[in-house]
């Protein structure tokens, strides 16, 4: 008999593989053997045809034509047949009289099976029995031609079984023509070549599936589990519409990801592979603990000895749960290392890529770094842990150790996680003007350094290690140990349920204390409380109480953070009337608003609590992130002549980008310090400055690692936006109201209408001076600076000596002055007399060595101005001959020539028109050279325009800058020569296309210089874009996430379902009470318009300098070595330490004594 799961994969899965083909054990072997050679003879045809004759029509034609006939002839049979079956004769064959003799006093028994008296009566009635079988069978007559018919022994029930019944004529000339169509379409396409390989075979396969399904579809039991996956797939256009089931990658990351975080503790998923990697480690590492813990509990125990194989598994547990919580659940990072390590291709490939782009490396040194100190600290933490439980101090001690753990738990917990955050609060409690424990930056206006580590920072630090490594962990296997003690005498459901219970609440309870503990005293007071005085007959251990409680609780922040949107969302005096429109658009709004963007019912789109359109922590599906455009992802004709990519937001989006690195390296470590107040898994956070704006997602919260989405918004934003900008940087402080009257406010107290309206919020402000790194802008207009015709000349002046200086300085500068063939083509520029006429390029307004009468600019003219120039720079190299008449002026006047006449061609021969200069300026500041005829003998050498002209224009653009602050400064040889020299060390200075440019800045250069050009809203103008590193200061503002994934679920509603186009649509308008505008615009593109969207970007705690201070950095093997040289050093050896190395040695002690924080 066939099982239900064997029926479902043969008539379901396999049959839905091959057209409706399967083997049917209920059939004869005549059925299954014609369904099997009509399947094979449908794959192997067209397969043998493309592979052995070649691609023509003839073949093309053969091939149709035989699967044409074939059908055609197996239809009119089959319609033949039933036509046969519904109005043929059936004829029963006579009997014989012999036969009917000798049978016709037998009866057959009406039962299965027949008792004989003897052996010889058996033999009679059998033979009597099979003749009659023989005899009683019918057949039909069907007629071929007239006059001639055949025999038709088969029946209507196995005619349906071999092949579908089509009763229509045009049904089955339809059913023909699709056969046609697919073979002549599937052989034409197959013919192109598309194919190859394995590829080919699939192909065939389809196509045999197609025809095949015409002739025999499948026809499953109605009993079948089929019948019911069939009415789910019937129900999914609905199911879909009432938003209960997202498409199936989305609910597959959901399902593999709440597993994880749920049940052991594991971190958000970034995809698909990493839900499914997390998961599979977590299962792993069960069954290796369950081995253990099986095996340790399956004999009673002494309360006096504690067996070895529990300790070991106690000691297991903590090391491997340690070493998860420390473990992205990104493989890629892991696997990039190991390919790096095993692979020196892939190594050399991953060095090109490096200089380039410093993180990849950067992220593989980190994962190594973890990688190390696990190794070292997982194993004494496994020493440790198997010495504590094998003391038997948990079961020696009960019930007091645990009432002592509980009390310390929450008094540690409520200090760490309520007071000092309260404290360090913007508005702490939502009553005080400002916060208690003040940084030492709170109150500076300009910030000049990084941010500075206060002492209740440290205290914060430390309490967090002592609640992570030792206090939850030793409550945990305190828990675990009497647990365990009691299923060894009696078990509550089965003996290895139990134990699989408190494995996986062991897991993922110390992994999740290791993770992020700071809602575990919550959620462990209520355990105690609810489950020891409340309802202590409904508790069954504490580990189970506490696991189960885990769960509650986690849904329950969530559900609590979904009221509070709501609420503050349909609060009648938080909305905003604005126009005469809107009085009335607002209210027609309501309704909608309702319906759309409270997101309460599961068919719009939330993530609720029990059941809905569920989303994982990343929320969005695709891993959207912004490909910046530069010269090196656009074509050349669209560089030279569009100028690709000049808008603002593709050009400001690096700054983004840097922010992104600067908090890869810092945010993991400023969370710990609790700058950004308290935390959890998928917080939203906004990031405001004078001009940066970024929406920051944390998605995974690990032990040590934090891993984000960064989304910047865009610098001059819309109204709505900047309304509520100014929302999030104005002050409460000055707010006297109390109601309708003014009576003012206690000191360092907030007035009542503000505290009011601040509890009335979806965000909250939680650090005005939060310090990164980046670079401050200054843009000056460049048509301002170049304005009048003397501010021109001091550019082309600093052009030409810029010129002179890369020439003078050039290694190859004896090679050019030696090279025949250039000096060749120089001799008119060696004349004195020799007069470079050209009024279009030429001006007297912009050029010093211009002589009016003569109309042009000679070599002497030349000389007068910038000789003094070419010697000075000259003499820095003593093997070049400096004379007047030497071959180096000769070049440097003919080098000086081709860049003002490179000019002036981009300038389209109008220098004078100050739109046409700046055009022609941007053009060569670009690298765009359009050199004439008469100046072709610069490609000689093709660095003569690399290594000369080009970094000239960019060079003189800085020094035109310069002389603002100092004018007369560069007028001595001296110090524009150190000058030059200095900024072609220090400064990058190159177009923002440019890959240079964005290699520099995320390379953290100290200054950098651009010309840019922008197009936008009809402006078109010219800016000189000056970046300096410096600090800069945010404001941090945490957003309720359930309000962030709201609203974005909304967007996606009514912009993808609804298709609303609207761009004035009401859901984007400002709304300061819940920063509608903000969120909404930080949405994937085309949802939303964010300037820059980061891809998923880890930040360890290993990469942050100041935590360093306080424990020293990793625990490594080379750390060690060097604690001990520390200690060793000053008493064997007698060496002498100076201050500097026995202040590094000492974080090296640091290190080495807090071994669980440790990166």
């Amino acid at each position: 008999m066939v099982s239900p799961a064997a029926r479902l994969v043969g008539q379901g899965v396999w049959a839905a593989l091959t057209g409706g083909w399967y083997h049917d054990p209920e059939q004869g072997a005549f059925t299954n053997s014609c369904h099997l050679y009509l399947w094979l003879f449908l794959l192997t045809l067209p397969m043998a045809l493309h592979l052995v004759r070649a691609a023509n029509a003839v073949t093309v034609f053969v091939y149709c034509s035989s699967v044409t006939v074939f059908f055609t002839v197996i239809k009119v049979i089959s319609y033949r047949l039933h036509l046969m079956f519904d109005k043929g004769e059936v004829i029963q064959p006579k009997l014989s009289r012999k036969n009917g003799r000798h049978c016709k006093d037998t009866e057959v028994p009406k039962g299965n099976t027949v008792q004989p008296s003897n052996r010889s009566q058996d033999a009679e009635d059998s033979s009597c029995s099979s003749a009659q079988r023989k005899l009683n069978r019918q057949f039909y007559r069907f007629i071929i031609f007239p006059g001639k018919w055949i025999k038709v022994w088969y029946d209507r029930l196995t005619l349906l079984a071999l092949l579908d019944r089509t009763e229509d004529i045009k049904e089955n000339v339809f059913a023909v023509l699709l056969v046609v169509l697919v073979s002549l379409l599937g052989f034409l396409t197959l013919n192109q070549g598309f194919c190859k390989d394995i590829w080919v075979l699939l192909f065939c396969l389809v196509m045999a599936s197609c025809q095949y399904s015409l002739l025999k579809s499948v026809q499953p039991d109605p009993a079948s589990p089929i019948h019911v996956s069939l009415v789910f797939l019937y129900c999914f256009p609905a199911i879909s519409l009432l938003g209960l089931f997202p498409q199936i990658n989305t609910f597959c990351i959901y399902l593999l990801e709440q597993i994880d975080m749920l049940l052991f503790g594991g971190s958000a998923a970034a995809g698909f592979v990493s839900a499914l990697y997390s998961i599979s480690r977590s299962f792993v590492v069960l069954i290796v603990l369950y081995a253990f813990c099986f095996s340790a509990v399956k004999e009673p125990w002494d309360a006096q000895h504690i067996p070895a194989l529990f300790s070991a598994f106690c000691g297991l547990l903590v090391a491997l749960s340690y070493h998860l919580s420390r473990q992205s659940s990104d493989p890629s990072v892991l696997m990039s290392l190991i390919q790096c390590k095993y692979i020196p291709h892939y190594l050399r490939q991953q060095f090109e890529d490096s200089s380039v782009d410093p993180l990849p490396e950067k992220m593989r040194e980190s994962v190594k770094e973890v990688l190390k100190s696990d190794l070292i600290v997982c194993t004494a933490a496994a020493v440790l842990s198997f010495a504590v439980s094998a003391s038997t101090v948990f079961l020696s001690l009960r019930p007091f150790l645990s009432i002592v753990l509980f009390a310390l738990a929450w008094t540690v917990g409520f200090v760490t996680h309520y007071v000092l955050p309260q404290l360090r609060k913007h508005h702490p409690w939502l009553w005080i003007s400002h916060p208690i424990l003040k940084s030492k930056e709170h109150q500076q206006r300009e910030v000049r350094d990084a941010a500075h580590l206060m002492w209740f920072e440290r205290l914060y630090v430390w309490l967090q290690c002592f609640e992570k490594y030792i206090l939850y962990p030793a409550i945990i296997l305190n828990a675990l140990t009497i647990d365990a003690f009691s299923i060894s005498f009696s078990f509550c459901l089965s003996y290895s349920c139990d134990i699989i219970l408190i494995t996986v609440a062991g897991m993922k309870l110390l992994r999740s204390s290791f993770c992020n503990p700071i809602n575990q005293f919550v959620t462990l007071s209520f355990t105690v409380i609810f489950f020891r005085f409340d309802y202590r007959d409904i508790s069954e251990n504490f580990l189970l109480d506490f696991f189960m409680m885990s769960i509650v609780f986690h849904k329950l922040w969530d559900l609590l953070q979904k009221l509070q949107f709501i609420m503050t969302y349909i609060a009648p005096w938080q909305i905003a009337w604005g126009s005469s429109f809107h009085v009335f658009a607002q209210l027609f709004a309501i309704p909608h608003i309702l319906y759309i963007y409270i997101l309460v019912f599961p068919f719009l789109g939330s993530v609720i609590f029990i059941a809905s359109y569920a989303r994982p922590i990343k929320f969005w599906e695709k891993n959207y992130n912004t490909k910046r455009s530069d010269h090196s992802n656009t074509r050349l004709a669209i560089q030279i002549e569009k100028d690709a990519g000049n808008d603002d937001n593709n050009l400001n989006s690096i700054f983004y980008e840097h922010l992104t690195r600067s908090l890869q390296e810092s945010l993991c470590g400023d969370l710990i310090l609790g700058r950004w107040g308290n935390y959890n898994t998928g917080d939203c956070f906004i990031l405001a400055s004078d001009y940066l704006n970024a929406f920051v997602h944390l998605i995974e919260i690990g032990n040590g690692l934090v891993t984000f989405q960064l989304r910047g918004l865009e610098f001059r934003g819309t109204y709505c936006q900047q309304r509520e900008v100014e929302a999030i940087t104005e002050g409460d402080e000055d707010n006297e109201g109390c109601c309708c009257c003014k009576p003012g406010h206690l000191p360092h107290l907030l007035s009542c209408n503000a505290a009011f309206n601040l509890r009335w919020l979806t965000w909250e402000i939680t650090r005005t001076q939060y310090i990164l790194e980046g670079y401050s802008i200054i843009d000056n207009n460049a048509a301002t600076m170049l304005q009048v015709f003397d501010l021109r000349r001091i550019l082309i002046r600093y052009y030409i000596k810029s010129i002179i200086y890369f020439t003078a300085s050039s290694p190859k500068i004896l090679d050019w002055i030696k090279d025949e063939s250039i000096q060749k083509i120089l001799q008119p520029y060696a004349k004195w007399h020799y007069i470079e006429r050209d009024l279009a390029m030429f001006n007297i307004n912009i050029d010093e060595d211009y002589v009016p009468c003569l109309q042009g600019i000679t070599r002497a003219s030349f000389c007068s101005v910038y000789l003094d120039w070419i010697q000075f720079c000259a003499r820095k190299r003593v093997e070049v001959s400096f004379d007047e008449d030497s071959p180096l002026v000769t070049l440097s006047f003919a080098l000086c020539i081709l860049g003002r006449r490179a000019l002036g061609t981009a300038a389209h021969n109008m220098a004078i028109s100050l739109d046409s200069f700046l055009y022609g300026l941007h053009a060569l500041f670009k690298g765009d050279f359009r050199i004439a005829a008469k100046d072709e003998w610069v490609f000689a050498d093709m660095d003569l325009l690399h290594k000369v002209v080009a970094p000239a224009i960019r060079m003189s653009l800085k020094l035109h800058q310069d002389q603002f602050t100092c004018p007369d400064e560069y007028e001595d040889p001296a110090v524009l020569y150190e000058a030059i020299q200095s900024f072609e060390e220090k400064v990058v200075i190159c177009h923002e296309g440019d890959p240079a440019w964005r290699s520099a800045v995320l390379s953290n250069r100290e200054e950098l210089l651009t010309l840019r050009h922008v197009v936008d809203e009809g402006a078109d103008e010219y800016k000189v874009i000056m970046l300096h590193k410096s600090y800069l200061s945010f404001k941090v503002i945490k957003v309720n996430k359930e309000c962030v994934r709201g609203l974005w679920a909304g967007q996606q509603q009514e912009l993808i379902f609804l298709r609303n186009r609207n761009p004035e649509r009401g859901s984007i308008q400002n709304n300061k009470q819940v920063l509608r505008n903000l969120i909404n615009s930080s949405c994937d593109q085309p949802l939303g318009y964010p300037m820059y969207v980061s891809p998923l970007t880890t930040s360890y705690l290993g990469t942050h300098s100041q935590l360093r201070n306080i424990w020293g950095g990793p625990v490594s093997l080379d750390n060690i070595k060097k604690w001990e040289f520390y200690c060793l050093c000053p008493v064997n050896k007698g060496v002498f330490c100076n201050s500097v190395t026995c202040h590094n040695m000492s974080k090296c002690v640091g290190g080495l004594c807090s071994k669980a924080l440790a990166v």
